[in-house]
């Protein structure tokens, strides 16, 4: 088109196409830029699959306010027990993965629950992203004091003697303890016979009567009875002794290399939440769990201090949900 001495050319389609599509590009990536800058500009919402005044509280909600504090934002502590977890699960899981909402992650949710049940509502490993653990709380082998063994290696050999005569209690069939049990009998090869309570705490009081002879229980549940010498433990299913139970060894320093069980918590997101949001989180994460008020609670709770990568958190529980679930098919306990 000439107009006077001058000539207007109309840009051609595709070339206004792509001068829209790389500006809008541009401005998204200032924008993204510009938000995980910013993160978090409103409230957290951590999810606990438990109800209040219990063992993770007293521990996840310390972690949680030195957060809030690096942050510079509260975050809101939600109890939403029942279900084994998997209401808090659930939740989590269909939330919006905007980098708000979180769960606090436990073998409940994310083996157990997901391992006993038909209708879990969630895929445990494709539907979170999970960030990092806070630590590692190991599962001890507990004894009335009047057990002729002392030790894990003593047990066992007393055990190999008297098949089926040495009983285990459980707070239920399918429960951590009786899956701890289900695999030290297959590990070691011994018979035992195991005795199902409905809940831990009866259990532990048919052992501390001396009713039953053994039971595998958190290491923070067994620690008062034990500096109180109603119980002695005979061994640490971890990687390493408590610091607040020095003399008592682990499995495998007795020799056992092939066993372990221990419980752990940390933090997960809905799945799609983004990549900048996990990062930061867990470098905030990491610096609470190593701030020594926050590490020494947990050594007293009966933990081990433990922060993970968010890819070594995923295959680590990816292994778990697959290494349990082979014993229970193993042993017939099934979905119900």
């Amino acid at each position: 088109m000439q107009v006077g001495k001058f000539r207007i050319t109309r840009p051609r389609r595709n070339d206004m196409v792509r001068r829209i599509l790389m500006a809008a590009l541009a401005a998204g990536a200032v924008t993204g830029v510009h938000a995980q800058g910013n993160y978090p500009t409103k409230s957290l919402r951590w999810v606990i699959p438990y109800a209040p005044g219990g063992g993770t509280d007293v521990i996840v909600r310390p972690i949680a306010a030195k957060a809030s504090e690096l942050l510079g934002q509260s975050i809101v502590y939600e109890n939403k027990g029942g279900a084994g977890g998997i209401i808090a699960a659930d939740t989590v899981a269909k939330a919006e993965p905007d980098g708000y909402t979180f769960l606090v992650v436990a073998p409940n949710t994310h083996i157990f629950a997901t391992l006993l049940n038909k209708k879990v509502p969630y895929d445990p490993v494709k539907d979170f992203a999970m960030i990092t653990k806070f630590d590692l709380t190991p599962n001890v082998l507990i004894a009335h004091p009047s057990f002729p063994p002392n030790t894990a290696k003593e047990m066992i050999a007393y055990a190999r003697a008297n098949p089926g005569k040495v009983n285990f209690a459980s707070s239920g069939a399918g429960s951590g303890g009786h899956l701890s049990i289900l695999l030290l009998q297959d590990t070691m090869k011994i018979d035992v016979l195991h005795v199902p309570y409905k809940g831990a705490g009866p259990a532990v009081l048919e052992v501390l009567a001396g009713r039953n002879d053994l039971m595998f229980i958190n290491a923070a549940v067994a620690m008062g009875h034990f500096k109180a010498g109603k119980l002695k433990v005979l061994g640490f299913a971890g990687p390493k002794r408590l610091v607040t139970m020095p003399d008592v060894p682990t499995f495998e320093e007795q020799g056992f290399v092939d066993f372990e069980s221990s419980n752990f918590k940390g933090l997960a997101a809905p799945a799609k939440t983004p990549r900048s949001v996990i990062n930061k989180l867990r470098e905030v994460l990491v610096k609470v769990v190593n701030m020594p008020d926050i590490n020494a609670r947990l050594i007293a709770g009966g933990s081990i201090p433990r922060t993970t990568t968010p890819e070594e958190f995923a295959e680590e529980n990816r292994k778990e949900v697959e290494r349990w679930g082979k014993l229970m098919r193993k042993h017939g306990i099934l979905p119900q």
